[in-house]
C-alpha cells in the first residue's frame, strides 16, 4: 500500500483505494453524490412520476365543477362512472374506484355508491360485494403498458406502433347488429329490404346489456374513455366508453375527439354509452340472436351493447351509426365521406367505396385534411366527426402512402399485422391473420391535418366510382337531379375474384356511399343534401377511377396521374369553365377537353374498339343501376306527394 502526495492511498496495483469518512456519530457515509429522497422503493417509485396538470387555457365562463374541491370532483367522476355500470335489476352501480389494481402504492379513492338495502337479499351478488378498478382515460403510453402487460398478442414494432389481435373476428359483423324497434324508431328509421337495420325488442336489448354490464363489472378493472364525437363545439356529442381491453381504450382514444383537461372536468353525464364487452359471448337462446356475436344500437337509451367480437372497428362505425341518426333531427347532414380545403378555403367532399381511391385523392399534399371518412354538414359548413384515422394497412408501402406510413409510429394501434418476431419490422404484405389489417392514429399524425377539423361550406361534391365495365366517363358534372341519384344509388364495381377464367365484374351499391351505417332512408339523407349543395352552390361530379377502353379483362385502369389531374381541375374551378356535350342511355354531361389529360378518353365509346360490345355493355349497367333504384321509387321525402320526383327518376339511364 503506498501514499501519493495528495494523500490519497493506492493499492500495489495501482487502483485508489476507496475510503470512508466517519461522522461524530460513527455512521460511514459515501459522500460521492447526494441520496435520493426516498426511504423505500415504492416511494422512490412514486417520485418517477408527476402529476398531470392542465395546460390549457379556459377560455369564457368557469365551468361547474370549478367551485368544487378536487376530492368532490373526484367523487362526482366516479359516481358517473358507477351509474353507467349500475345493474338495472338491483339499482345501484358497483363500487368502483381509481387505480391499477396491480398497484397497491396507487392513490385509489372510492366512489361512495349508497346501496339502498336494509338487509342482505337474493339481489347481492359477488360483483357488489367488490370493487371495479377504474382506468380512466389513460394515456397511450399508460395503455401501451397495460396491453403489454397483460393482453397476449400485445407488442411494440420497429416504429412504436403498438400491435394487437382482434381475435376470432377481422372486421365488422353486419348480420349480427341489431336496433331497438320502439314506438319512436318504427316510423322514423329505414326498416324492411335493403336496411341495414336489423330488429331487437327492448326486453332482448335489456338482456343483453345486464350480461354485458355483468361481465365487466365482475373484472378487477375496466377502461373508462369519455370523449368528443364532432369537432364544431356546438354539436359536438359527449361519448363514454366501458371496455375490457387496452386494446380498444387506445383504439377510441385515437378516433374519438381528446378532451381538454378542463373539459373532462366538466364532463359531466355522457349522451352515449358504449359497453364493449366483446370478449364475453352473448346467449344464443336469446330471442333475435342468430350467433354469438351481437352489437345492439338501442336510441331511445342512447346506449350500444357489444357481445361476442373484440374487433374494434365496431365500436367506431357503432357510434357513426348514431350520428347519422342525431345529427339529421338538428338539421345537420351526417357524410360518408373524405373532406380537404384548399388554400384559399374551398373544400371539397369525397364519396366513394372501397377501391375507389377516396383515401387517395382525398390526402392532397397541396391541400388541408379536414378528415378521412366522417363528416357533419350544418349551417356553419363541414366538421369531422372523429379524431383519429382508420387507414387500410394490406401492402402498405412508403411510396404509394407516405403520410399513413409516417402515422405508424408512437401512439398508433396496428390490428392483426405481421411483423419478424426478432425486428418487430411489420411485414404489411402478409396476409396471414387477414387481409383487413388496419391502423388507427391521431390525425394531427397527417402533417397538413387541418386543427380544428372544420371548414367551410363545400364548393364540390365527388363522387367517385371503380367503373370495372369500362363505359362510366373519367369525369362528368352532374346536376342536383343526377347527384341525388348517384348518390342514393352508391355505385362501384369489383372484379369476381381470382379464380382462372372469371374476369366479369360484379356492381355493387351501397346507399349513400355507406348503406351499412345509415339508420334513415337513403332518399333522406340525398334531399338533404340536395338542398345544401343549392343552397351553398356547391357542384356535383361523378368520377370513374376505374376502366376504359373495355372492361376488366380487356381494358385498362384509368391512370392515377390523369384522374389527379382531373380532380385539380375541378379544385382550380378550370372543369366549370370547359365545354360539355351528353351522353347516351346516362344523360350525363362530359367535358371535351381537360388539360394534362388525352381528349380520347374523355368519352368512353372512343376507347373502345367494339362499339357493339361497349353498347351492350353500357345496357347491361344501366339495367343493373335501374333494378337497384327499385328499393327507392315508392319512398316519399317529407310530406305531402314527395313521391321520388319524376326529376330524380329521369337523371338515371333512359332506354
Amino acid at each position: 500500500m503506498a501514499s501519493k502526495g495528495n494523500g490519497r492511498v493506492v493499492n500495489g496495483n495501482g487502483l485508489m483505494k476507496i475510503q470512508t469518512h466517519k461522522k461524530d456519530n460513527g455512521i460511514c457515509h459515501d459522500d460521492s453524490g447526494p441520496t435520493v429522497k426516498a426511504q423505500t422503493i415504492d416511494e422512490l417509485h412514486s417520485l418517477q412520476k408527476k402529476r398531470s396538470a392542465p395546460t390549457t387555457p379556459v377560455t369564457g365562463t368557469q365551468p361547474p365543477f370549478a367551485t368544487l374541491s378536487e376530492e368532490e370532483r373526484h367523487k362526482q367522476q366516479l359516481q358517473s362512472i358507477s351509474a353507467s355500470l349500475a345493474s338495472l335489476t338491483r339499482e345501484s352501480g358497483p363500487k368502483v374506484v381509481k387505480g391499477d389494481p396491480a398497484r397497491k402504492s396507487d392513490n385509489q379513492k372510492v366512489a361512495h355508491v349508497h346501496h339502498h338495502v336494509e338487509a342482505p337479499t337474493i339481489s347481492v351478488s359477488d360483483s357488489s360485494l367488490k370493487f371495479t378498478h377504474v382506468l380512466y382515460n389513460l394515456s397511450p403510453a399508460e395503455l401501451y403498458e397495460q396491453a403489454i402487460k397483460y393482453e397476449k398478442g400485445s407488442f411494440i414494432t420497429s416504429t412504436g406502433a403498438l400491435a394487437t389481435l382482434s381475435g376470432a373476428k377481422t372486421g365488422r359483423s353486419p348480420r349480427d347488429k341489431r336496433v331497438v324497434k320502439d314506438d319512436l324508431t318504427e316510423n322514423e328509421l329505414w326498416w324492411g329490404k335493403g336496411s341495414p337495420n336489423i330488429e331487437m325488442d327492448e326486453h332482448s336489448f335489456m338482456v343483453n346489456r345486464e350480461r354485458a354490464v355483468d361481465y365487466l363489472n365482475s373484472l378487477d378493472k375496466v377502461f373508462v374513455n369519455d370523449q368528443f364525437l364532432n369537432w364544431d363545439p356546438e354539436n359536438r356529442i359527449k361519448v363514454r366508453i366501458v371496455s375490457a381491453r387496452a386494446y380498444h381504450s387506445l383504439f377510441m382514444h385515437n378516433m374519438c375527439i381528446r378532451p381538454t383537461p378542463e373539459e373532462l372536468e366538466d364532463f359531466g353525464t355522457p349522451d352515449f354509452t358504449i359497453y364493449n364487452a366483446g370478449q364475453f359471448p352473448c346467449n344464443r337462446y336469446t330471442h333475435y340472436m342468430t350467433s354469438s356475436t351481437s352489437i345492439d344500437l338501442n336510441l331511445a337509451r342512447r346506449e350500444m351493447v357489444i357481445l361476442g367480437t373484440q374487433y374494434a372497428g365496431e365500436m367506431k362505425k357503432g357510434l357513426f351509426s348514431v350520428m347519422h341518426y342525431l345529427m339529421p333531427k338538428r338539421q345537420i347532414l351526417s357524410l360518408h365521406s373524405g373532406c380537404n380545403m384548399g388554400k384559399h378555403g374551398d373544400v371539397a367532399l369525397f364519396f366513394g367505396l372501397s377501391g375507389t381511391g377516396k383515401t387517395t385523392l382525398s390526402t392532397d399534399h397541396n391541400r388541408y385534411l379536414i378528415g378521412d371518412d366522417e363528416h357533419c354538414w350544418s349551417d356553419k359548413g363541414v366538421s369531422n366527426i372523429e379524431g383519429g384515422c382508420y387507414a387500410k394497412c394490406v401492402d402498405l408501402s412508403r411510396e404509394k402512402e407516405p403520410d399513413i406510413w409516417n402515422a405508424i409510429r408512437f401512439g398508433t394501434v396496428l390490428e392483426n399485422v405481421v411483423f419478424d418476431e426478432h425486428d418487430r419490422e411489420v411485414d404489411y404484405s402478409d396476409k396471414s391473420v387477414t387481409e383487413n389489417t388496419r391502423a388507427s392514429y391521431p390525425i394531427e399524425y397527417i402533417p397538413n391535418a387541418k386543427l380544428p377539423c372544420v371548414g367551410p361550406h363545400p364548393k364540390n361534391v365527388i363522387l367517385l366510382a371503380c367503373d370495372a365495365f369500362g363505359v362510366l366517363p373519367p369525369v362528368s358534372k352532374l346536376n342536383l337531379a343526377q347527384t341525388m341519384y348517384h348518390f342514393i344509388s352508391g355505385y362501384t364495381a369489383l372484379v369476381a375474384g381470382t379464380e382462372e377464367g372469371i374476369k366479369e365484374p360484379q356492381a355493387t351499391f351501397s346507399a349513400c356511399f355507406g348503406a351499412a351505417f345509415i339508420m334513415l332512408h337513403p332518399t333522406k339523407y340525398a334531399a338533404m343534401l340536395a338542398d345544401k349543395m343549392q343552397k351553398h352552390g356547391a357542384t356535383g361530379w361523378l368520377v370513374n377511377t376505374g376502366w376504359s377502353a373495355g372492361s376488366y379483362g380487356s381494358g385498362s385502369r384509368i391512370k392515377l396521374q390523369y384522374t389527379r389531374k382531373i380532380i385539380d381541375a375541378i379544385h382550380s374551378g378550370s372543369l366549370l369553365n370547359a365545354e360539355y356535350k351528353k351522353t347516351e342511355i346516362y344523360g350525363l354531361e362530359i367535358p371535351t377537353e381537360v388539360e394534362g389529360v388525352p381528349s380520347e378518353i374523355l368519352d368512353p365509346v372512343n376507347t373502345w374498339s367494339d362499339r357493339r360490345a361497349y353498347k351492350e355493355t353500357l345496357l347491361k349497367l344501366a339495367g343493373l343501376f335501374k333494378k337497384n333504384f327499385e328499393t327507392f321509387t315508392n319512398y316519399k321525402i317529407g310530406k305531402g306527394s314527395n313521391n321520388l320526383t319524376e326529376e330524380i327518376l329521369a337523371a338515371g339511364p333512359i332506354f
